[in-house]
């Protein structure tokens, strides 16, 4: 079987290179040249346009910034669209909303083409190590077909619902991550000003109830200060973009939500659009004038 890949960005590229791991044989595709030789020097074969990575593989996978991409990857000119045959799979595995995802669905499904909607979650280290969380949306019988060349991508695939269901839990999912870390910090700010190292309090409460995979990943980068992106602030921004619009659109108040995108609006302003979502710890020490670091 030959998968087709399109989009080797930080996620894409350590997702493409685990699929050639598995033994999978891999036709690439991405706008940006050095990723595609990356992957073609780990054994990938180049394609010349989505078009063309469609035309040659049985399964097409897409992993794209936000729902424009995606539709003119699949839809556009050269995209998935002209390539695939009739039978073909398209698993999108980009987090976009949840409409969008149907519509682009839709148009295949006039040419015979099934689509899933596969978005992850995890970062960059678990696209890396291949434990990445993800969810679909789509036909059991498809989500059969494919969840084995999921299961070496991810830890965990899980069909969610109809097409969209996919992208729904991402955004329920990146919610519930963006508080988290918006707790985090909070609760850190407020140890270090009353002099307790928040090393230690982090170490006291990790095993507790308030303890979570979100806390353990991104309690030792604030820590030591290190907001190097394994998802940068102006993705998860995108996301909860997309929930909000989403929650609006269905009549669903998220006001939690919505008081975390503004954290990360001004911090965006501030230019830390780049930084890890970890990053937004420095909303709270700018507020606050107490810098959070451990001695331990």
């Amino acid at each position: 079987m030959k998968i087709g890949f399109v989009g080797l960005g930080i996620m894409g590229k350590p997702m493409a290179k685990n699929l050639l791991k598995a033994g999978y044989e891999l036709v690439v595709y991405d706008i940006v040249g050095a990723p595609v030789e990356e992957v073609v020097g780990a054994g990938a074969q180049k394609g010349a346009s989505p078009k063309d990575v469609a035309a040659q593989g049985d399964i097409i996978i897409t992993m794209l910034p936000n729902s424009p991409h995606v539709k003119e990857a699949v839809l556009g000119k050269n995209g998935v669209i002209e390539g695939a045959r009739k039978g073909s799979i398209v698993v999108d595995m980009s987090s976009i909303a949840p409409l969008a995802a149907q519509e682009v669905a839709a148009e295949l499904a006039k040419k015979g083409v099934e689509m899933l909607d596969a978005p992850v979650s995890g970062g960059e280290p678990k696209a890396i190590d291949g434990t990445l969380a993800i969810m679909v949306g789509g036909k059991a019988g498809v989500f059969e077909k494919v969840k084995p060349i999921l299961l070496k991508m991810g830890a965990s695939a899980v069909l969610c619902g109809e097409i969209g269901s996919g992208n729904v839990t991402k955004l329920a999912n990146q919610i519930i991550v963006a508080l988290n870390i918006a707790a985090m910090s909070e609760a850190f700010v407020l140890a270090a000003k009353a002099g307790v190292d928040p090393g230690r309090v982090f170490d006291a409460i990790k095993g507790g109830l308030a303890g979570s995979t979100v806390l353990n990943a991104k309690a030792p980068m604030v820590l030591k200060g290190n907001y190097k992106p394994g998802f940068r602030i102006e993705l998860h921004i995108k996301d909860l973009q997309n929930a909000l619009d989403t929650a609006h659109a269905i009549g669903v108040p998220v006001p939690l939500t919505g008081t975390i995108m503004e954290i990360m609006q001004a911090l965006r302003v501030d230019g830390k659009q780049k930084d890890d979502h970890s990053g937004v710890i420095q909303f709270y020490e700018k507020l606050a004038g107490q810098l959070v670091r451990s001695n331990l």
